[in-house]
């Protein structure tokens, strides 16, 4: 998933970029980037975060199964009561968390989990309940709507990030290959996929296989790998942001219908060295709009559209794994270039635009830091 040679490399090693201009590996320095960073809070393997529309309040899921209830200002969290059980263990464990579209009415929000299934099996599943915040937080009513199928060996490659669209119509679940590969290029599985649903998990009417009907019905595109963000950008386009294997990260505007080309091409290649045909070998497949190599491992990607930074309204804002960063593209309609990594010093699992347009991001494994980035004064 990472490449251990990324963070060892001179200030001089470039990226190299499929579309735009060639970034220095290494990062710009927070304050030459005109941002300060305050550590707030701490947490146990951290996976994703999500603010309560209306709230000073945030979600954050932690792998092992626990899921913590944090307001701005504090450096403390409670946890919240009547999470599930969840599959624990390598990549697998407690995932994403996003509240509903219409949280302010409901209270609503979704979760994702690996889960447990017959044998040496595991998948990951899309749940959904309503957060009670008066005195003790708890879930109520969490019920289970997306299962992975099939469920297989393994512990690794789950995704499941979860955006809504912006009508609030529709949910869109990404789900890896599970290090299975050829999954990915199966109908009649949803592995591999990003998957476009009704708000209960039902797949959506007008999905380009709805005629088929069952788990083929879910898929909205195919042919991908380990998707870890999903969003919408302000033109209302889609976009997913996915771990190549050893190279070839790349970041695709997401579209209905097409085969995004994994396990078939690739801009890296296997971990034994094993070489993959490139994606320009097949252009007949969907190409990634940029593709990394070496790897910036993404956790997540969010648009930004907030006011604390204007110079970055409209970018797609990356959290870095391996590459220790906040990694920053420009999107130009269809396109998008690399713009700036701002070295942040560790991994970086998650990040999320606050209400007040400020950001934070959440630093990946155990004693976790949530921090503040906020506008240089």
């Amino acid at each position: 998933m990472t490449n251990p040679i990324l963070r060892s490399l001179s200030p001089l090693t470039l990226l190299l970029a499929s579309c735009g201009t060639s970034i220095s590996a290494q990062g710009t320095d927070p304050a030459q980037a005109g941002i300060a960073i305050t550590d707030v809070a701490t947490f146990d393997e951290p996976w994703a975060m999500a603010f309560l529309p209306g709230t000073n309040s945030a979600l954050v899921t932690e792998k092992k199964g626990t899921l913590k209830l944090w307001r701005e200002g504090s450096d403390q969290a409670v946890t919240v009561a009547g999470t599930p059980k969840v599959a624990y263990g390598g990549q697998g464990g407690f995932g994403d968390v996003i509240a509903a579209p219409d949280f302010a009415t409901s209270g609503m929000v979704y979760l994702s989990w690996a889960e447990e299934g017959q044998g040496d099996t595991r998948g990951a599943v899309v749940g959904r309940a309503k957060i009670v915040t008066d005195g003790a937080p708890r879930l109520e009513g969490l019920s289970v709507i997306w299962r992975q199928f099939p469920k297989v060996s393994g512990k690794g490659h789950y995704s499941h990030r979860m955006a809504f669209s912006p009508d609030g119509q529709y949910l869109y679940v990404t789900s890896g290959d599970r290090q299975k590969f050829t999954p990915a290029q199966d109908l009649t599985g949803n592995l591999g996929k990003v998957l476009r649903l009704m708000p209960d998990g039902t797949p959506a009417p007008g999905n380009p296989m709805a005629e088929k009907g069952g788990v083929t019905a879910q898929i909205w595109s195919f042919g991908h790998r380990n998707l870890l963000g999903i969003a919408f950008s302000p033109d209302g386009r889609l976009w997913d942001i996915e771990h190549g294997p050893a190279g070839g990260d790349e970041i695709n505007l997401v579209e209905p219908g097409k085969n995004y080309g994994w396990p078939l091409v690739s801009d890296g290649d296997h971990y034994d060295g094993k070489p993959i045909p490139r994606n320009k070998t097949r252009p007949d497949l969907a190409q990634p709009v940029i593709s990394w190599n070496p790897v910036i491992a993404p956790g997540n990607m969010i648009f930004y559209t907030g006011k604390a930074f204007p110079q970055w309204q409209g970018q797609a804002l990356i959290a870095g794994l391996a590459s220790a960063a906040i990694v920053r593209a420009g999107i130009d309609g269809t396109k998008a270039t690399e713009l700036e990594r701002i070295d942040l010093g560790n991994r970086i699992r998650e990040i999320e635009q606050a209400p007040d347009g400020t950001i934070y991001v959440l630093e990946d494994g155990e004693g976790a830091k949530l921090r503040h980035v906020t506008p240089k004064a």
